[in-house]
């Protein structure tokens, strides 16, 4: 057998379920995958249900902090986490460039698979297709997720209200920056690395001791500035930041001043920002700053009444200024 993939491996043949065999189901096994189905059969609580689906395309596929596949499960479970939801169930589906190597299309399942564990979800179905060399950039997955929400749950983009606080569970900028680096191969010795981590854990601690959460949002491409001004927009109110209390990692923030980038649009792949009443967000956040994940937690920001739609950062110098939606990306193909 080739090393690398070749057409045939996407023939629905021998070389189809070989490929089936000896990578996915090897590294997936689960009683509802290895029925082999055209479907699967899930059971479901009887309660709401989140759903969510994203595909993955990020250059180079393989980073500090992680690869495409990691990303891909723990992109998806933040979805759902965002809702207040259990992951429970994940699809997977690949895309893979004829001549692409077996060895690295593995590698991407096992990273797949040990993060899935980690998150406790099971990655139940999935489809493989290959396409001829050139016709994609050595493999682009797609997945979708199920998640069931608990009751008295209710979590909005919309939800933000007018004295609230706004809560980021760790440093912003750490993917973007990583991808950056490695993308471009730039002579910059740094040891930043990309923040990729299924989230759910943190959120379920979270909900545990306050269930009366706003928002949630996992600020991904346009980094935290422009998922804020989405909330923003969503919910008709207005968002003040604090320059001085956004926690980003001296090695990102001279990266971003070398390059005339900004980290506040960098994408993030392990933070969460959560939005909920004052009176809860210290013990929130005490409970954040206690978990793995989110010992650089800091309350950045309040929700106002004023200039509806807008963010405006307060910054160090003591003046303000608006932080806007960028019209496009500092960084295309982050995710």
């Amino acid at each position: 057998m080739s090393d690398k993939i070749m057409l045939a491996h996407g023939s629905g043949g021998k070389l189809t379920h070989k490929l089936i065999g000896d990578i996915f189901r090897k590294h997936f096994s689960n009683d509802i995958l290895n029925k082999g189905d055209d479907s699967a059969v899930l059971a479901v609580p009887q309660s709401q249900l989140a759903f969510t689906t994203d595909s993955f395309v990020v250059s180079p596929l393989f980073f500090k902090g992680g690869n495409i596949g990691k990303l891909a499960v723990c992109g998806t479970v933040n979805d759902l986490a965002a809702a207040g939801a259990e992951p429970l169930y994940i699809s997977a589906g690949f895309i893979i460039e004829e001549g692409f190597r077996l060895e690295e299309l593995e590698a991407i399942v096992s990273s797949m698979a040990e993060t899935a564990r980690a998150a406790n979800v099971r990655i139940v179905t999935g489809d493989t297709k290959v396409v001829q060399r050139g016709a994609a950039d050595g493999i682009f997955i797609n997945t979708s997720g199920i998640g069931v929400i608990p009751d008295g749950i209710n979590i909005s983009g919309s939800n933000a209200r007018p004295g609230d606080k706004v809560i980021v569970t760790g440093t912003l900028g750490d993917h973007g920056c990583a991808i950056l680096l490695e993308r471009e191969k730039l002579n910059i010795s740094s040891p930043v690395q990309s923040d990729c981590a299924p989230l759910n854990g943190l959120i379920n601690e979270i909900l545990k001791i306050c269930k009366n959460i706003h928002v949630l949002r996992d600020p991904t491409r346009g980094g935290l500035a422009t998922t804020l001004n989405e909330i923003a927009a969503q919910s008709c109110v207005g968002i003040t930041l604090y320059e001085n209390s956004i926690p980003v990692k001296d090695e990102v923030r001279g990266v971003c001043e070398l390059l005339g980038m900004d980290p506040l649009y960098m994408a993030n792949e392990g933070k969460m920002i959560v939005i909920l009443p004052a009176e809860s967000a210290d013990a929130v956040l005490e409970k954040i700053k206690s978990h793995p994940l989110g010992t650089n937690a800091r309350i950045i920001g309040d929700v106002t009444d004023k200039q509806p739609g807008r963010v405006i950062i307060k910054t160090i110098t003591g003046g303000s200024r608006i932080l806007d939606m960028l019209s496009g990306d500092q960084l295309p193909r982050i995710c």
